[in-house]
């Protein structure tokens, strides 16, 4: 049975969705590499080595987990590692199928590595990065779904202060 996993992904900005899928993933594995990928198609509002940082500080206190980054494929990073087990999030149906598609593409080039999906609570479930930077950008106060220091890097990033929060 493998002892390790990687769970890929952006983390732009990690969110506490994705931290609620690395505690469930520490539950079921020893180990978990959690993967920052060089996605510039994303076109990521922070830069690879800030994205390290923040998931350093908002996993600490949380046994076996590894931060790392890849550049390229997952499967090929999995390899590299030694790895045979990733970690998928799932949070909508809208989000299997793309997951799914991913998958199965994934096993194609690497019939060796196997995918495993896992849900958020489901306080999370519709939690989405992309979603948290657009209302971050409107000055929307993210304190529920971000910790605050990856709160306080986004309103920096994009210039405002939560809605109702004085100076």
């Amino acid at each position: 049975m493998p002892s390790k996993a990687i769970y890929p992904g952006t983390f732009d900005p990690v969110t506490y969705g994705h931290i609620d899928l690395i505690k469930r993933a520490c539950s079921i594995f020893s180990e978990v590499v959690i993967a920052v990928a060089h996605n510039p198609q994303k076109k990521p509002l922070f830069a690879v080595e800030e994205r390290k940082v923040f998931l350093k500080k908002a996993t600490e206190g949380i046994g076996g987990v590894i931060i790392d980054d890849f550049d390229g494929l997952v499967v090929d990073f999995a390899r590299e590692k030694g790895i045979k087990v990733l970690i998928r999030g799932v949070r909508m149906i809208s989000d299997f199928e793309y997951e799914f598609q991913m998958a199965l593409t994934n096993r194609k080039l690497a019939s060796d590595i196997e995918t495993i999906f896992l849900m958020p609570h489901e306080a999370y479930s519709y939690l989405s990065s992309k979603l948290l930077k657009e209302a971050a950008s409107l000055g929307a106060d993210l304190s529920a779904f971000v910790p605050s220091f990856v709160q306080g890097a986004l309103n920096n990033k994009l210039k405002h202060k939560p809605v109702g929060i004085k100076n």
